[in-house]
């Protein structure tokens, strides 16, 4: 076999494999443009929350992230926090738990969020809550956030993801990161439920049926937690709904430093997904399973920014060598452009953004660097800071 004949087979592939990733995108974004009307009535009962807010080493923002969930309009009677601190200072712990909220603490050997809610679920085991929600140390809400829970739940849905955004664009880390957040929200979630799909979960700003996460966070351990509890919804047939005009107000991390360990943490998260995929696709594609095809298919699927990066470097490489090669992975990046464009709200389509950007190459070579350095990540929580200016 020739050389060129070998590029051209090598070509073909590849372009296929990151061309699919590209539609997928572009379709779902194109959906995302689309609204839903307003789903869910007003309802009538109150149901009783367990807030849970796993904080470990948080102690710059969870005393602030928790007196702004107080200001909820739902009846102060039918909710309660609870926040499990790990490794906060003593005088975090003593003003915490000053306030009308239950503190628990705990001091692992080897922290995880997943071991964080599977300890509290143990200590909060015959409490009488109709639902949980999990939020992040930073997550702040705004006032009607439970009652907008509340009500999709009322309708009959077991799994809600909230609207997580950005609440911090003060580097041009943090801006790129609440752009890609939202890019997220529009592929996997807004788009996604558009269409009868499942909605994507992120981590935090999630609410789950009481009975059915205290059976099942049992299963959860790794530091990818959010992508283990999705599995189990999606397996079992349970519908995750997207909320996108219920705003979860998310820190965004500042400086490249904290983006290489966020996203090596994630990328290990979805390599250790991708082992799923291939083992249990047949099975979900003969029994019907749309939901965990779909799902399945996502984590097959490179990462956003490598696949920006590597259809990037093609197109200009395949230039020198074969012009003809080169003209659909031009149009490939040219969709994918078009798609990310179609994915980002007005309100981040600024001067900020386009002066972000020029910070995506490097950003690049961190995530290629990350492939790398994944083994046995998955198994270790890599904590990320909040509430201090780590600028570059």
């Amino acid at each position: 076999m020739d050389l060129y004949r070998l590029l051209k087979i090598l070509d073909i592939i590849c372009f296929i494999y990151l061309g699919f990733s590209v539609l997928y995108l572009f379709v779902f974004a194109s959906f995302s443009r689309f609204r839903r009307g307003d789903q869910y009535p007003p309802a009538k009962k109150f149901h009783r929350f367990l807030v849970l807010f796993p904080a470990y080493k948080e102690d710059l923002v969870i005393e602030s992230s928790v007196q702004a969930f107080l200001n909820q309009q739902y009846p102060r009677s039918q909710y309660e926090i609870v926040v499990i601190s790990d490794r906060m200072k003593e005088e975090t712990n003593d003003r915490i738990a000053s306030l009308p909220i239950r503190l628990l603490k705990v001091d692992f050997k080897d922290s995880t969020k997943a071991k964080a809610l599977n300890f509290a679920m143990e200590c909060l085991k015959d409490q009488p809550y109709d639902i949980v929600v999990i939020l992040d140390a930073d997550n702040t809400t705004e006032p009607d956030f439970l009652d907008q829970i509340n009500r999709s739940y009322n309708a009959g849905t077991m799994a809600i993801q909230a609207h997580r955004k950005g609440k911090n664009f003060n580097t041009d880390i943090a801006v790129l990161d609440a752009a890609s957040e939202e890019m997220n929200n529009a592929y996997f979630r807004k788009g996604h439920v558009f269409v009868g799909l499942s909605s994507a979960l992120s981590g935090s700003g999630m609410a789950f049926d009481y009975a059915w996460f205290r059976e099942n966070i049992k299963k959860v351990s790794s530091a990818g937690e959010d992508k283990e509890l999705e599995i189990l919804l999606l397996k079992q047939r349970i519908y995750i709904e997207y909320l996108h005009d219920v705003p979860v107000y998310d820190e965004k991390i500042q400086n490249s430093s904290a983006f290489y360990k966020q996203r090596q943490r994630w990328l290990a998260a979805q390599f250790e997904s991708l082992k799923t995929a291939l083992r249990d696709l047949p099975g979900a594609f003969f029994s019907g399973n749309l939901d965990y095809c779909d799902k399945l298919l996502q984590w097959m699927m490179l990462p956003r920014l490598l696949l920006l990066g590597f259809i990037s470097m093609l197109s200009f490489i395949l230039s020198f060598i074969q012009l003809e090669l080169a003209l659909k992975w031009w149009g490939l990046l040219f969709l994918q452009l078009l798609a990310m464009g179609m994915a980002i709200p007005k309100d981040l389509d600024n001067k900020a953004l386009e002066k972000a950007v020029r910070k995506i190459p490097w950003l690049f070579v961190l995530m290629f660097i990350n492939l790398f350095r994944l083994k046995g990540v998955n198994k270790k929580f890599i904590h990320t800071s909040h509430g201090e200016n780590l600028a570059d």
